[in-house]
């Protein structure tokens, strides 16, 4: 399995991997995109709803937001991990507004109006885009939230994944924001590569997200969003509701899982995938057995 190590999913338009057949019949199908907190959260709704009786294939890595949304709609899937933040801007194109609570409402109930898709309880760890560097940098540079690293970026080197240049909840929208962010350079990298690149001084900021395992395991320093640009990114299983209308119990089943899933947890379960190099499925069951959740 070709697995991308963290957000290069985000609004990602390139068509994934082939969706798999079947060869026995199966109650639901779940799809992930293609990046490891994807593969850790397919994985854990699946043996989750296998721990609930239910015959479940597995049609994780799909790619990215479009590919796995196409899926879902046309009935290839039965549900996957989606984020709100990505929901409301990728898919809806609409505004931000000031909470989480709001983030969630809006896409809840658009996604219910306009696909006869359900949104099941969010978890409240919220993966949100960030920049980070190292604490040395930041020190070096006396620059600890955003505004202040839009006026320092022409002395930095940016490390990024293209689709930031390119979304508006990247870096075009960083710059109507906070003004600046005129980086020295900017160089664009896999997703699984940044970190990489920042340790061994390549670039000076990376592109980040909130509950990357990277970012406990290697002591980096987030940009606090000073101006708060970026909405919550909280994740949910987003279901078709027709599939909830012939399997009523994969709501109670799923929403007992959101809750344990705090910045920290998903942090430290990237962190064994990526880091450790632990199997997706491995690290999800091993959670779910310590959470009594199996």
């Amino acid at each position: 399995m070709t697995r991308l190590s963290r957000k290069a999913a985000l609004g990602l338009l390139a068509i994934g991997p082939p969706l798999a057949g079947c060869s026995k019949k199966t109650d639901v199908a779940v799809g992930s995109k293609n990046f490891t907190e994807e593969l850790i959260l397919g994985e854990m709704y699946a043996q989750l709803l296998e721990g609930a009786g239910l015959t479940v294939a597995r049609k994780l890595n799909l790619g990215g937001t479009q590919v796995a949304m196409e899926a879902l709609q046309r009935g290839d899937i039965d549900l996957y991990p989606e984020y709100t933040g990505t929901a409301l801007l990728a898919v809806l194109h609409l505004t931000p507004p000031k909470t989480a609570e709001a983030t969630y409402e809006i896409v809840r109930s658009t996604y219910a109006q306009r696909y006869d898709l359900t949104w099941l309880h969010p978890a409240p760890f919220n993966d949100t885009q960030a920049l980070a560097t190292t604490e040395a940098l930041a020190q070096r540079y006396h620059i600890s939230t955003l505004s202040e690293l839009s006026r320092a970026a022409p002395e930095l080197r940016l490390g990024a994944i293209p689709e930031f240049l390119q979304r508006q909840d990247g870096l075009p929208g960083l710059r109507r924001a906070y003004g600046g962010f005129d980086f020295k350079s900017i160089k664009l990298f896999d997703i699984g590569l940044k970190y990489e690149a920042l340790l061994t001084g390549n670039v000076d900021v990376v592109v980040a997200f909130g509950t990357d395992g990277a970012i406990g395991a290697d002591h980096l320093m987030v940009f606090t969003d000073d101006r708060h640009f970026w909405p919550a990114y909280q994740v949910a299983p987003v279901v078709r509701a027709q599939t909830l209308a012939s399997y009523p119990h994969i709501a109670p089943v799923l929403n007992k899982l959101s809750p344990r899933l705090t910045d920290t947890v998903m942090r430290n379960l990237n962190e064994q995938v990526d880091g450790e190099g632990q199997e997706p499925g491995d690290v999800a069951h091993a959670f779910l057995q310590k959470s009594g959740l199996v």
